[in-house]
């Protein structure tokens, strides 16, 4: 077989394998959008996600050096508020992303 033609059904078949991976939970959970277990995990995954991924961005900062935690601590504060007054999770984390990577690279010299 060419290595053309194996490259083109290689594609094929992840395209399809992509499709049906994507598809398969409309498929099969058609019936059921109402399953206590869909309502249970709609409701709690994503802050549980959300908690985790905070415990992974702040597990390796050093608090008891010379500023501490102090620009993780403000874009944190400007996330909660920011979701406080938006109560839209993409302009949270686009706000305090953009904050904590200037305070990161020095654009604000706040301390």
């Amino acid at each position: 077989m060419g290595n053309t033609l194996y490259i083109i059904l290689f594609i094929l078949t992840m395209g399809l394998a992509t499709l049906a991976t994507r598809a398969a939970p409309f498929i099969l959970f058609s019936k059921q959008g109402e399953h206590p277990l869909l309502v249970f995990l709609g409701r709690y995954l994503p802050p549980a996600i959300m908690l985790l991924l905070l415990i992974y961005c702040v597990k390796d900062v050093n608090w008891f050096v010379d500023k501490g935690g102090v620009n993780e601590i403000i874009a944190l504060s400007v996330v909660v508020v920011a979701h406080l007054l938006f109560r839209n999770a993409l302009v949270s984390i686009l706000l305090g992303t953009g904050l904590y990577m200037a305070l990161k690279q020095g654009v604000f010299s706040l301390f």
